[in-house]
């Protein structure tokens, strides 16, 4: 069920029992409850104040970095691709950028500007909200190096602003003060040449695309680099680069990627991160960590 209210610029959108497969990089996942896309803010903080206590809410971006099983998610999904979008740069050194905002199109608007230090965001497949929410990291740099106060707002529709010495900030992973949600945030950066770091994003953009399986539903890297040393070479010592379950499969091109082949289901992906830890855990002693956030109930 649809429902379009139209504003100057963006729609608000609410869609009932919508199938997340259509919106996860996996393109897997039953429905959502409730799937919601703000036209700005304001609108944002409206909707947030009509929920009702304890309403379970998932904030998506790209869909990257997710798995939502296949009986889907018994609450409101509040997706911001699209919406909350925008990229502004501030004089002399500091962008200003919307928790909806890819963070390819980021590394992009910066160099334009003739901003070094975003470059690195080009290799991160997904928005700047969900790069907030993990400290999305690639190529050596990492979010919050960047970061000087972010925008958040809360379950009563209240925004609030911050600086990084409210937060707790580790690999991956970010603690939140209270029930809060990045919406936008500003990033310190340095003035440089516009071409070489234009040149620096396409650079690492053909890397990416050279070692990772761009092209093919997968979400992203599946588990967390273990201290000293990296998850993708630990699955391929354990002899599972190309494994197959179901429809899901270890990429041969990047063990740290779980690829969708074309008719994997959740269960297949959820089965096949199992089996990777057990397999791996058994042959070396080291427990990998999921990078992607599972959520939902089973089929």
């Amino acid at each position: 069920m649809r429902s379009n209210v139209e504003t100057a610029v963006h729609y608000t959108m609410l869609l009932m029992d919508e199938p997340m497969s259509r919106h996860t990089t996996w393109r897997v996942g039953g429905p959502a409850r409730f799937y919601f896309q703000p036209a700005d803010e304001a609108d944002l903080s409206d909707f947030l104040k009509s929920l009702p206590a304890g309403e379970p809410i998932l904030w998506l971006g790209l869909g990257s970095n997710l798995l939502v099983r296949d009986g889907g998610f018994k609450g409101t999904v509040i997706a911001t691709r699209g919406r909350l979008d925008s990229i502004e740069v501030l004089a002399p050194n500091r962008l200003r950028v919307g928790a909806g905002a890819a963070t390819a199109l980021v590394a992009r608007h910066a160099a334009r500007a003739g901003l070094c230090g975003a470059a690195f965001l080009a290799g991160i497949p997904g928005t700047m909200g969900g790069a907030l929410a993990m400290n999305a990291g690639a190529f050596g740099s990492e979010t919050w190096e960047y970061v000087i106060n972010v925008q958040t707002i809360d379950r009563q529709g209240v925004i609030h602003r911050r600086t990084p010495l409210e937060y707790k900030v580790a690999y991956r992973e970010v603690m939140v003060p209270g029930e809060e949600w990045f919406i936008g945030c500003e990033l310190q950066l340095e003035p440089g040449d516009t071409d070489a770091e234009r040149e620096r994003v396409q650079k690492l953009l053909k890397k990416r695309n050279q070692s990772q399986p761009i092209g093919q539903p997968s979400a992203g890297s599946t588990f967390r680099n273990p201290p000293g040393d990296y998850a993708a070479r630990l699955i391929e010592e354990a002899g599972l680069k190309g494994f197959q379950m179901g429809g899901a499969q270890v990429s041969g091109k990047h063990a740290n990627f779980i690829i969708n082949t074309g008719t994997a289901r959740a269960a297949d992906v959820e089965g096949l991160i199992q089996h990777i830890q057990k397999v791996v855990e058994e042959q070396t002693g080291v427990r990998l960590q999921t990078e992607v956030h599972i959520v939902g109930d089973p089929a």
